[in-house]
């Protein structure tokens, strides 16, 4: 199976378009809105997700990451507008398609 990926709630729901060739779902797909990051991390490991997809910055402090299965993809923005992500898109399928991924990843604008 391929990889598996989560995008947060503070992501764009249409950002998903952009990766039709993955595996990706949204919290708000699976009903899993409000969940605390500890509480998210763990479902993210109990149904088999690989990268969970953040605008969260401040997740590698208030999570033990290396508790969890999951590697993350943090993108910073100034805005959460779903065009702002347009020029990071290659970037993020590019983290998504490495081999060898950080645990935890940035990419800025």
């Amino acid at each position: 199976m391929g990889l598996k990926i989560l995008f947060d709630e503070n992501l764009p729901e249409d950002l998903k378009v952009n990766f039709e060739e993955l595996d990706v779902y949204s919290v708000n797909d699976l009903k899993w809105n409000s969940k605390k990051n500890g509480e998210l991390l763990m479902l993210m490991v109990e149904n088999n997700f690989d990268v969970f997809v953040t605008l969260d910055k401040n997740l590698k402090y208030q999570q033990n990451l290396d508790k969890f299965a999951v590697n993350i993809l943090c993108i910073r923005v100034a805005d959460s507008k779903p065009e702002t992500f347009l020029p990071l898109i290659s970037k993020m399928k590019e983290y998504f398609l490495t081999e060898q991924k950080a645990k935890y990843f940035e990419i800025n604008t």
